[in-house]
């Protein structure tokens, strides 16, 4: 059941907002803390936007599917015979029992409940000891769709049946993804990690999107990249964070012999993260995943040049792991205590009109976009 609200309710969400981010105050802290907000955020931001699910790679062969859940609801993602792309609830017609499992291949989606049976359209083709039914007819029943796409070699869904296309909503990021890694759908994934945290989704976003902290909190990643060269740039429903690497050893992890030298890193609302590291050719996926309204599992998903990631990718997957999440977490967790006391409201946006990284306009740009979405879906 969607969280009820007044129309006095949005109004005092929005106070304090500017679109002019030197002029403007943070969302309000009542947004991380009240589950009214995380409830209405299920509907209003995540059944209505593109969400990550994997690499293109996982779904390449026919029979191909992957179990996943989205803004709560299941969802299978499948790869049919003739090699097109299909997602469903993953809920079966019969008495709502969910279908597949994990990932993996299969010839055929059947129920382990009663045995219903889809064929990879989602068309049903067998309902056993149906015969003697009136009115019944395996042809008239099917699963319900949803919306998927193949994206920047990634795969995408959304909720939303009259939502527009990934591709068409998101500007120029195709261009700017392969751009700075052509290489991205050769890929292989490598490795995975995962964090429970204690934070309100939108505080570990809000945190991965200004570098502003970095030179306090993140002293070794300041020797990794140039900080100089850091510049954030906000485009519609997603901003580019952009840095040349660090020119001398740094105290994070060995790029001597990196063949990628930027620091290129996009934001996709609400919550996928694209990253490429300076390092050998790769990209990181974060996916944020709201689990509560004070709590959120990020998965880290790295996709490399082989399955097997070579000592530079090793080094560089324990400073992220050991070092700079442990940092961050400690961070949001922090950050979202305090906004649990009378101590804290909104505070101000820190722009630098120059488009540094130590500037929070992603910050102000990402709250906007949140209270769009409140909006659009609100009490006007």
């Amino acid at each position: 059941m969607t969280a009820q609200f007044s129309p006095e309710d949005f109004k005092r969400i929005r106070t304090g907002y500017d679109a002019d981010p030197s002029r403007s105050h943070s969302l309000h802290a009542e947004a991380y803390t009240d589950p009214r907000w995380y409830e209405y955020e299920l509907e209003s931001v995540f059944s209505k936007t593109w969400q990550w699910v994997c690499h293109a790679e996982k779904l390449h062969e026919p029979g191909s599917y992957i179990a996943v859940e989205i803004a709560g609801k299941p969802i299978a993602v499948v790869r049919d015979k003739k090699g097109a792309l299909r997602a469903f609830y993953n809920v079966c017609k019969h008495r709502a029992h969910q279908l597949l499992s994990g990932e993996g291949n299969t010839s055929r989606i059947m129920c382990p409940y009663h045995a219903w049976t889809y064929d990879l359209t989602g068309q049903l083709v067998r309902a056993p000891r149906t015969e003697g039914l009136k009115d019944f007819d395996t042809n008239e029943i099917c699963l319900d769709t949803v919306k998927v796409e193949e994206f920047c070699g990634f795969i995408f869904v959304n909720l939303d049946s009259n939502a527009s296309p990934l591709a068409m909503q998101s500007g120029e990021l195709a261009k700017e993804v392969m751009h700075w890694a052509p290489d991205v759908a050769d890929l292989t994934f490598g490795h995975r990690l995962t964090y429970d945290i204690k934070s309100n989704w939108k505080n570990v976003v809000d945190n991965f999107l200004e570098c502003y902290h970095c030179p306090i909190a993140h002293k070794d990643f300041c020797t990794l990249v140039d900080m100089d060269t850091y510049k954030v740039t906000t485009h519609g429903i997603y901003s580019s964070h952009m840095a040349d690497a660090g020119k001398s050893s740094n105290a994070a992890y060995s790029v001597e012999n990196a063949t990628v030298k930027t620091h290129a890193v996009w934001w996709l609302w609400p919550t996928t993260c694209l990253m490429r590291y300076p390092g050998r050719s790769s990209m990181i996926v974060l996916n944020i995943i709201p689990a509560g309204p004070e709590r959120a599992l990020e998965t880290y998903d790295f996709y490399l040049e082989t399955p097997e990631p070579d000592e530079g990718e090793i080094e560089a997957i324990r400073y992220l792991d050991e070092v700079l999440q442990v940092e961050d977490i400690a961070i949001v967790e922090s950050v979202q205590r305090g906004m649990a006391t009378p101590a804290f409201t909104q505070g101000r946006i820190v722009d630098d009109p120059t488009g540094s990284g130590q500037s929070e306009h992603a910050v102000h740009h990402f709250h906007g976009l949140v209270l769009d979405a409140y909006d659009q879906s609100g009490v006007k």
